[in-house]
């Protein structure tokens, strides 16, 4: 696999404004960056999202990667993001864009922002496998919880941001392997799909964590990067129930200290 040339063009998470409180008092307060990044494929607009400008290489990779709309690394040459133009340019081998019929139809979402699913991804579920064999035990589940508890974060700075994890699921204690917040869910999990992409990793072994709804577009993309469990703090809809539960993933919400509720994969979950 050939990693493409990447630029490092984090922006600053948090930016400090005075608010007034209900006393009259001036309140240095943290507040959430949120910037628009349109995404070019050889000079082609794609999308323009709206983000916390956290890990915008990774965030435009997985999007690219979990719309389906490129299908191997190796066809990217680079990804360069410049903030003065509010733009990405992804600049393939071949050059040529991405296909008009890969973008013809498009579902909006109930992502945070509005979050866009390309009509392919709807037909692709029944292709999608995870891998078989894989359990999650109670004691890992607590252990993911309480290391995203204490895990430092934007939110606990400046709130309006949503936060995923990719956690190990091979020892009791469940590290976290990897954390993004972004100002929409779909963004947050986009830029996991990027880094997984970028180093290979395969979820197989692994844990999904959201702060946010487990909806349909949650459970797709977890689909896609192979990992069969899927955690969050928040509840879910009923088409997230229905594609994890038709996919065998271990769907588990309302998930905080010791409380939780198992919705789909109950063969998968060792008490």
């Amino acid at each position: 696999m050939t990693r493409p040339l990447l630029t490092q063009a984090a922006r600053p998470l948090t930016f400090e404004i005075d608010a007034i409180n209900e006393h009259g008092g001036i309140v240095p307060t943290a507040i959430a960056g949120e910037h628009p990044l349109t995404i070019y494929v050889d000079k082609q607009e794609i999308v323009t999202l709206m983000t916390l400008g956290a890990a915008p290489e990774a965030l435009t990779l997985g999007y690219l990667r979990n719309q389906r709309l490129i299908n191997s690394l190796d066809d990217i040459v680079s990804v360069q993001v410049d903030w003065e133009v509010e733009a990405v340019a992804v600049v393939t081998r071949l050059g040529s864009g991405i296909a008009p019929e890969r973008m013809e139809k498009r579902t909006v979402t109930t992502g945070c922002g509005q979050g866009t699913i390309f009509g392919d991804m709807m037909a692709e579920i029944d292709k999608m496998q995870l891998p078989t064999g894989a359990t999650l035990t109670q004691e890992t589940l607590y252990g993911l919880l309480d290391a995203v508890r204490h895990h430092e974060s934007i939110y606990k700075q400046a709130g309006a941001v949503h936060g995923c994890a990719l956690a190990s699921n091979l020892n009791p204690g469940s590290e976290i392997l990897m954390f993004v917040e972004d100002v929409g869910r779909h963004n947050a999990v986009d830029a996991i799909a990027g880094k997984m992409w970028l180093d290979d990793l395969d979820g197989g072994d692994k844990i999904f964590y959201t702060t946010g709804r487990l909806t349909s577009e949650m459970v797709i993309k977890t689909a896609q990067m192979g990992i069969p469990f899927l955690v969050s703090r928040s509840g879910l809809t009923q088409m997230g129930w229905e594609i994890a539960s038709k996919l065998g993933m271990t769907m588990i919400g309302r998930a905080q200290g010791k409380h939780y509720l198992l919705f789909s994969g109950q063969e998968r979950f060792i008490r």
